[in-house]
């Protein structure tokens, strides 16, 4: 059987962040990435104040200082995407190239535009990978209907980590099927591309099928659409200071973001 393991990228501790009431966490991460977001292009003293934060989290976390930062280089490539603001961006020329009657420039704005997004992505991954470092999945999946999440969204999540290793044990035992009749060579690439598709859809078949079955079961047994938790979730006073000393870190980033530009 393959496992996935998504929980385990939960490490149990008994740090002041693992204590922290798991709402408080969401919120925090959330205060966050949006303070990335709103932070202006080119605020480079305001993105090293904010991976300083992931830091002093990960260390407060017991995690170790470069926890997050060694995880989170996984994430960079989905940041190519942007790399068209390159040479949509208007300013000054700095690079150019010509493809027949096109020319692509590179602007100094644009190069400023796509680090900035890169920084911004890149350390919001460092703090969503703190989140699921310091709080268990059912902690976090209550935490998210307690904020008023959409019940619908919760539950699609959490049936999703609780099955992804379901649903990878029937790709290998497709995979498996497909080697065992093709002795472990291949065809064409017509060929392959006909197998891949009537892999995929057999796999969605026998997914829909199992989850009406899981469904028809935990009805039975009386799922309300609730995921429950042993853990208490009662805030306390170290959760306010929590949430305080994030909203005045996050402000005093703000303006070194606004005012070291300027």
């Amino acid at each position: 059987m393959t496992h996935i393991h998504l929980s385990d990228r939960y490490r149990n501790g008994v740090s002041v962040m693992h204590r922290l009431d798991p709402r408080v966490k969401v919120i925090i991460t959330v205060l966050f990435i949006v303070s990335n977001t709103l932070l202006p292009d080119g605020a480079w003293m305001a993105y090293a104040l904010s991976l300083g934060l992931v830091t002093f989290v990960c260390m407060l976390a017991r995690l170790g200082a470069f926890f997050a930062l060694k995880r989170s280089f996984v994430a960079l490539p989905f940041v190519l995407v942007a790399i068209t603001v390159l040479f949509a961006t208007p300013g000054q020329t700095i690079a150019g190239w010509q493809f027949g009657d096109r020319v692509l420039l590179v602007t100094d704005a644009g190069v400023t535009r796509f680090f900035s997004i890169l920084a911004r992505s890149w350390l919001s991954v460092q703090m969503a990978i703190v989140l699921t470092a310091v709080t268990n999945i059912p902690d976090l999946l209550h935490a998210l209907r307690h904020l008023r999440t959409p019940p619908l969204l919760v539950g699609v999540i959490g049936f999703m980590l609780r099955y992804l290793d379901v649903l990878a044990d029937e790709a290998m035992r497709l995979m498996r099927a497909r080697d065992a009749r093709s002795a472990g060579g291949g065809g064409s690439l017509i060929w392959r591309a006909q197998v891949a598709g009537h892999m995929v859809g057999q796999l969605f078949v026998r997914s829909y099928e199992r989850s009406e079955r899981v469904y028809q079961a935990m009805l039975a047994r009386g799922f309300d659409g609730r995921f429950l938790t042993v853990n208490p979730h009662q805030m306390h006073e170290r959760d306010w200071w929590a949430l305080a000393g994030t909203v005045t870190a996050l402000a005093l980033v703000q303006a070194a973001g606004y005012m070291l530009r300027m």
